[in-house]
């Protein structure tokens, strides 16, 4: 199938970038870091595909369906005692009473461009039973800094409920699920959590506010390496030149710098299920107009609700692609979809409700460029219900489905956004009891 000559440019561009620290916490990189960062660009590169049309010649009619999941059924919708999971991602594991049991389940059930990710699906459980995080070079045997920086896969759940202040940014390994039913687990009050040069990542039903920035310092990033790190910016979540990540029922607010950023060649996401308030600077997918590495990015984000307090970057995109479909905004106070640098964004099925304020109803926004220059991006709205004045200003071609990323295992389909209230009428971190749903 002929390739567009500006993709198979751009990609082999961004094969031959070179490896560096650009705009990374490290001090400087020691020949482990060097290698780990090779390794997960390379990574990278392989989890996108350049020709989206070849991964499969089927194509599903878009509006007005619902993806359900391999064992999900619509029957589980009933109200009262029944399970109230309203879109594919939930219906694939909230309708089990015993989920408690049956925890990995989760692995099965990610959508959109994150659907290989499997986390610690491999591993054993870890319990965490100790909220401190007193020495971040030697971690306490119990904490949470100790279990994500193991080499194992793990399967990390929680012993009780707790408030984690993280003395320094929690730096994670690969194949890692963070798991919080069943208890109340609040990140706050400290740094945030880094996913930098990993694959493989889960974080799931944990509550993250309140991040400021720490010192840095000598940080241990995994059990045989000691690396020193430059201060922290104050992201809740921090995804770093790392692939296969999955961020699903997360409640975030209230971070110095972003609630979400995914930087320096990450691709392979899918952000769902979370809910955003109090915040400026949301959601951040790319971080330099002259960072082409971003260009493999491909994110998916879903079932989110955008609420109280928010003011922009929801998200903010360069470069990549994004699938934004069935999310709820309300009350943005500058602009909620924006981007520079060329990047391609879909929005389907998503409620845009604007403010009072005349001058915030734009939807869309474009940083850096002319008209006459950003009107060639590819911004397309599909299915979605603006509201008080909201409107989107679409640019570019229009959506020629089977080419595509939104095709296959990646595509969520999406309902149109008068659903979108019901779809994500749960999200955020759940308060999951053992023997009901969830």
């Amino acid at each position: 199938m002929k390739i567009n000559n500006y993709k198979l440019s751009l990609l082999l561009f961004c094969i031959l970038l070179p490896i560096t620290a650009y705009a990374s916490n490290f001090v400087n990189y020691d020949k482990y870091l060097q290698k780990r960062a090779n390794e997960s660009y390379e990574e990278s590169l392989k989890a996108y595909n350049p020709n989206p049309e070849e991964l499969t010649d089927e194509f599903n009619m878009l509006v007005g369906e619902t993806l359900v999941g391999k064992n999900g059924t619509r029957r589980n919708l009933g109200g009262g005692s029944q399970c109230k999971a309203t879109n594919p991602i939930d219906r694939c594991w909230r309708c089990d009473p015993n989920w408690h049991l049956h925890r990995k389940k989760l692995s099965d059930c990610a959508r959109g461009f994150g659907h290989h990710t499997t986390g610690g699906k491999k591993g054993r459980y870890y319990l965490v039973t100790d909220p401190s995080d007193n020495d971040v070079a030697n971690p306490r045997p119990g904490t949470l800094r100790y279990a994500v920086i193991q080499k194992e896969p793990l399967w990390i759940i929680f012993g009780h409920s707790m408030v984690i202040t993280l003395k320094q940014e929690l730096i994670m390994t690969s194949d890692k699920t963070i798991d919080g039913r069943g208890v109340q687990v609040h990140i706050a009050y400290g740094a945030g959590i880094t996913i930098q040069f990993v694959h493989n990542v889960i974080i799931h039903n944990i509550w993250i506010h309140n991040i400021v920035p720490r010192g840095g310092g000598m940080i241990r990033d995994c059990v045989d390496h000691l690396g020193q790190r430059t201060q922290s910016d104050g992201d809740a979540i921090s995804v770093y030149s790392s692939n296969h990540i999955w961020i699903d029922h997360v409640s975030l607010s209230r971070a110095t710098d972003g609630l979400i950023d995914v930087i320096e060649g990450s691709t392979a996401i899918t952000i769902s299920n979370c809910k955003f308030n109090h915040h400026n600077d949301v959601m951040l997918l790319g971080a330099h107009d002259s960072n082409s590495k971003d260009a493999i990015m491909q994110v998916t984000v879903a079932f989110n609700k955008f609420g109280i307090g928010l003011i922009q970057r929801m998200p903010r995109c360069r470069w990549g692609f994004v699938h934004v479909v069935n999310n709820d905004y309300s009350h943005w106070e500058l602009y909620a979809i924006g981007g520079s640098a060329h990047p391609t964004i879909i929005s389907q099925g998503n409620r845009f409700r604007a403010s009072n304020y005349r001058y915030t109803k734009e939807v869309t926004k474009r940083d850096y460029a002319a008209k006459s220059e950003w009107m060639k991006w590819q911004w397309r709205s599909e299915g979605d219900l603006f509201t008080n004045g909201a409107f989107f200003t679409e640019s570019g071609p229009k959506l020629q489905h089977t080419k595509s990323p939104l095709r296959g295992n990646n595509m969520i389909k999406f309902k149109p956004g008068s659903f979108a209230g019901r779809l994500t009428r749960t999200s955020g971190a759940l308060r999951c009891r053992p023997g009901r749903y969830c």
